[in-house]
């Protein structure tokens, strides 16, 4: 009996000592997997790289997009031009550079002589009584008063809308350098000739009675729209950029895609990569403010700040407003991937989603409404509507013209709410 317990000892020290053996190299075997590098190492840096050059790529993508439209459009172009004429900065501007041209074609006492008897008390009734001292003065400021109503009026507008639709195809001779048209590039400026405005002074200059206004030449004068020290290289840039037209957007869009996929957290990635695309295209906007301010700064004397503003105002109005509408969507896109992800606070928030829609439901369930077979239908099919109205959520910025950031906030409140609706209507049977 010894020798058999002995034995039986012996048999069982022997097992104890082949499972130790057995977890040690289990322990040898996982220390030595930590200590190599990981499987996925290659794949996760390939997917950093392409999420990061697609958030480069996305400022770049908002710019061609902005450029092809306003290049392209020619509606687009006329709609954002259009406002200019009812500046007040501008029409001053205008107001000015046709009286400075009208004044240097005026030989005020040559002109003044030939005026008929009949019409000098209306024409000296229209310069406050002085044709004597002070003349030029008050030849000038009547001049300017006709070419401010000029600038002023509906023919103005109109003829400003009609001329910037005609001379649209000049725009990209513009920005390509190669000029002609009522557009020029020249040196270090757009202008536009505003010489019809002028023909239209002359005309109420006549008619106020300074009947000789009407032997003034026909004078073509320039208005500058824009002038930079790097417009040639700003037009390089800008010419670039619409040939990539909405190519570049898509080309983003795809790599941040790609590395998304490629990531092995992918829920991460894409926050990651939203936020990000949300950030440089900001840095965008940022950049076009503090551009704004060197611009106005730089201004030649001859220039006037208010109407350089508000034509600057004016030609990056759409590219503002796409910066805004990408920064919308990209963290609209992030907060909806993080809320639906495992973290805390995102577990958190859906519980406090689905407890307030429970005490809604409850209470209705109090007030005697009940949804009937609604109900059970909704519950079953659950995530074919969820999935369904992200789609034609989806659908509808897809098919919007020129979606902003409000645009899309509005979208996503919308889905939520339907949302919502949906998870109170979903009862069990």
């Amino acid at each position: 009996m010894a020798e058999d317990s002995a034995r039986e000892d012996g048999d069982g020290d022997g097992d104890r000592s082949d499972d130790v053996r057995e977890l040690r190299a289990r322990v040898a075997a996982l220390e030595s997997a930590r200590g190599r590098p990981p499987r996925h190492h290659v794949r996760s840096l390939l997917a950093v790289v392409l999420v990061v050059v697609g958030c480069l790529l996305a400022p770049l993508a908002v710019v061609a997009s902005w450029a092809a439209d306003q290049v392209g459009d020619t509606g687009r172009y006329v709609s954002t031009v259009a406002p200019l004429a009812s500046n007040a900065d501008v029409q001053d501007a205008v107001a000015n550079r046709a009286t400075d041209a009208l004044m240097s074609h005026l030989d005020l006492p040559a002109l003044l002589a030939d005026v008929a008897p009949a019409d000098r008390p209306r024409l000296q009734q229209a310069l406050g009584g002085r044709l004597g001292d002070a003349l030029e003065g008050a030849v000038r400021s009547f001049v300017h008063d006709k070419a401010r109503e000029v600038a002023a009026s509906g023919a103005f507008r109109t003829l400003w809308t009609d001329a910037n639709r005609k001379i649209h195809s000049s725009l990209d001779k513009a920005l390509t350098g190669s000029g002609g048209g009522a557009v020029r590039l020249t040196n270090d400026s757009v202008t536009l000739d505003i010489g019809p405005l002028v023909d239209q002074v002359k005309q109420r200059l006549v008619e106020a009675g300074l009947t000789p206004a009407e032997h003034i030449p026909a004078v073509h004068t320039d208005f500058t729209l824009v002038r930079s020290d790097q417009i040639g290289k700003v037009k390089t840039y800008v010419r670039l950029l619409q040939l990539a037209g909405n190519w570049l957007p898509v080309l983003a869009v795809l790599l941040v895609a790609a590395g998304v996929l490629l990531a092995v957290r992918r829920r991460r990635a894409l926050v990651a990569g939203c936020l990000a695309v949300a950030v440089t295209t900001g840095l965008l906007g940022i950049g076009l403010r503090v551009f704004r301010v060197f611009y106005l700064d730089r201004l030649p004397a001859g220039v006037s700040p208010g109407a350089a503003a508000a034509v600057y105002d004016a030609l990056t109005h759409f590219l503002r407003t796409g910066v805004r509408m990408v920064v919308a969507l990209a963290v609209v896109i992030a907060l909806a991937a993080w809320l639906s992800g495992p973290g805390r606070y995102a577990g958190l928030l859906r519980s406090l989603w689905t407890s307030g829609i429970d005490a809604v439901r409850a209470t209705a369930d109090r007030a005697g409404l009940r949804t009937g077979p609604v109900g059970p239908f909704v519950h079953r099919y659950h995530t074919w509507i969820t999935w369904i109205l992200v789609a034609v959520a989806v659908l509808v910025y897809l098919l919007w013209s020129f979606p902003t950031g409000w645009v899309v906030v509005g979208i996503a409140l919308c889905l939520l709410f339907a949302l919502a609706v949906t998870e109170f209507l979903a009862t069990p049977d």
